[in-house]
């Protein structure tokens, strides 16, 4: 499209200028849910690594192993956390937020339920 293709209006017409304008957005989830959804997610995290160190005393005889030993593997597990967290986020830039939030979820999910 050129210059010459343009409708002519006038430069003082608000009716047109009001037409011509870019539509609005349509709105997106209300910030309570998003927060909510965040704060469940973050607290199902939170609580996988906190319990398992509460519980060490109490699962570790049951595997055969001493209680450091067994903090050993609580730690082996924050590590990978620490190491893993920054590697999905480049590898995975080019998916959806949504997507990618539902998917690490659900693969944490059943990941506990092992």
């Amino acid at each position: 499209m050129t210059l010459l293709d343009l409708p002519e209006t006038d430069p003082l017409d608000a009716e047109a200028a009001v037409s011509a304008a870019p539509s609005a957005p349509a709105p997106g989830p209300r910030p309570g849910v998003v927060l909510a959804a965040l704060a469940v997610g973050g607290f199902a995290i939170g609580t996988t690594e906190f319990a398992a160190m509460s519980l060490l005393p109490a699962f570790a005889p049951d595997l055969g192993l001493d209680a450091p030993t067994a903090g050993h593997v609580i730690s082996a597990y924050a590590l990978g956390v620490v190491v893993g967290a920054p590697v999905i986020a480049v590898l995975a830039a080019k998916v959806a937020r949504r997507t990618l939030l539902v998917g690490l979820m659900v693969l944490f999910a059943l990941g506990n339920g092992l």
